[in-house]
């Protein structure tokens, strides 16, 4: 199921994958440590961000939404609130 959220974070995964090659490419050419420290950096905050707003995402769009339509029982949900909570 593709989710309103989905074409964002595909777009900030690229950013990510396309920064990392630059990175792989930067620790080839022998940049400083501090260099690459800082551009992985960047990286990570892209790729945190992408995970955050699937999470909320999942939150809003499946949990919250399932029970309001009566698919999903509220001891349910939370055990899916629980497991969500391993990735924040």
């Amino acid at each position: 199921m593709v989710h309103h959220s989905h074409p964002p974070i595909r777009r900030q995964l690229q950013q990510a994958h396309g920064h990392l090659v630059k990175v792989i490419a930067m620790l080839d050419a022998g940049r400083s440590c501090s260099d690459l420290a800082q551009q992985l950096e960047a990286v990570e905050s892209t790729i945190r961000k992408s995970k955050r707003m699937l999470v909320q995402d999942h939150l809003k769009h499946c949990i919250i939404d399932a029970i309001a339509a009566g698919e999903m029982s509220r001891e349910d949900a939370l055990q899916a609130f629980a497991a969500l909570t391993k990735y924040l």
